[in-house]
């Protein structure tokens, strides 16, 4: 086969997949078929196609994130056009739970949050967050643990990495996974267990007393969260976690410079030793610090992109390829079947025009490194036609016609295709 039959396949394929074609042809004599080696990077991968699947009224997306009960995707609702994620709970992890299959919901829709304040402090150098900025961030940390508390809930897991903000800038309290509802008839906010993450833990837990007060675990853990993101440090820390717990239980920390006396007197009033002289929410309110207006003299710390699209600032949506496919249909595949069937028709008008000359060709496989990969059937349909096999070729070979099947031998199965070639 000449390498001019190919004349259209500029067009068709781009300069640069014809470019690859001409490798074929390279150093070839009377138009046979020469096979050269191509390199991986000369090789034009097909991205797979996003798959379209649906969950009730919701369009399921990209993974947002994964724990150890399940993982987290976001969800477009087809009806309001808002986004959501689900979590999707692990169903051996379900399996532990006495009942759980019956008992737990397997998918939990939520409200979508773009990032998580831990994730906003690791992305700047200085790990913590303007005054004004972390100012605005406990107020509505101060509100959500008020309205937990007044249902009777005790979170006892207060932490940055808990603490999930939307686009707007408005925080989420998350991670129930440890909280403790009190008795609606309970006299007092005395608990007996506590499992949150070890450096938030007050002494009283950390000295082991067999019970404690809820309500001033949720603002020690707070204080220690307002601590961390208004200085990048923590007030204890230890090698291991009975280094860390003994700190704790001594008392002894301090308060790095730089930071303003009031902010300075409303950590002390929050990280107070002894429970009983903590501050409360009401007093955390009614504190100078809380109610100070403070001005914008540094930069906001962004949301930062996903570490999978660095060039994504504003976080786009996951489901947009999925609604392209769901709309759209598979324009590429008509594409790629507009090729075939000019490729298919070159083959066939040059085997036709072998057979009127009388000459034999020698069929060899090989892959073609081109995006717009073809099987080329028919190509093998008439060697076997030539071979004494009729019932393959069709009625249509026997008259030195050659029939191909357009739109339908197109394989899709993988990234190459073998095709055979005269």
């Amino acid at each position: 086969m000449d390498p001019e039959e190919f004349s259209g396949a500029s067009f068709l394929f781009g300069d640069q997949n014809a470019a690859a074609l001409d490798l074929f042809y390279d150093g070839a004599e009377d138009g046979d078929l020469v096979i050269h080696r191509v390199e991986s990077d000369q090789v034009v991968y097909k991205p797979q196609r996003q798959k379209v699947k649906m969950l009730g009224k919701y369009l399921v997306g990209g993974m947002l994130g994964e724990g150890s009960y399940g993982t987290v995707k976001e969800l477009l609702d087809t009806e309001s056009l808002c986004r959501r994620a689900v979590k999707i709970l692990k169903k051996r992890k379900l399996r532990k739970i006495p009942n759980g299959e019956q008992n737990v919901r397997r998918y939990m829709i939520m409200e979508y949050c773009a990032s998580e304040l831990q994730e906003m402090l690791d992305s700047v150098p200085e790990k913590k967050f303007p005054v004004w900025q972390a100012h605005g961030y406990f107020c509505q940390l101060i509100d959500g643990l008020e309205y937990l508390h007044s249902h009777g809930i005790i979170h006892k897991d207060i932490k940055p990495g808990n603490l999930l903000v939307t686009n707007d800038e408005c925080l989420k309290i998350t991670d129930l996974g440890v909280a403790e509802a009190l008795d609606q008839f309970a006299w007092t906010d005395e608990c007996r267990t506590s499992q949150g993450s070890p450096a938030f833990q007050p002494p009283e837990i950390a000295n082991g007393q067999a019970v404690f007060s809820g309500f001033k675990v949720d603002v020690w853990s707070s204080g220690v969260t307002l601590y961390n993101i208004t200085t990048g440090k923590y007030p204890y820390e230890g090698d291991n976690i009975y280094k860390l717990f003994e700190n704790i239980s001594k008392g002894d920390y301090t308060i790095p410079e730089g930071v303003s006396e009031m902010l300075s007197d409303l950590l002390k009033g929050m990280l107070a030793y002894d429970a009983t002289v903590r501050y409360t929410l009401q007093q955390i309110r009614e504190h100078p610090w809380f109610m100070k207006y403070h001005p914008r003299l540094c930069a906001r710390v962004r949301i930062p992109p996903r570490p999978e699209d660095p060039e994504d600032t504003l976080r786009s949506m996951t489901v947009i390829p999925r609604l392209n496919s769901m709309h759209y249909g598979d324009e590429d595949a008509e594409e790629d079947g507009e090729v075939e069937d000019h490729i298919q028709d070159l083959a066939a008008s040059h085997y036709q025009e072998a057979n009127n000359q009388n000459e034999s060709f020698q069929i060899q496989d090989h892959t073609v490194p081109f995006e717009h990969q073809s099987s080329l059937e028919a190509i093998a349909e008439d060697e076997d036609a030539s071979q004494g096999m009729p019932e393959k070729a069709g009625a249509a070979a026997s008259d030195g016609e050659v029939k191909v099947k357009k739109g339908k031998n197109r394989n899709r199965k993988g990234k190459f295709s073998s095709c055979k070639q005269s």
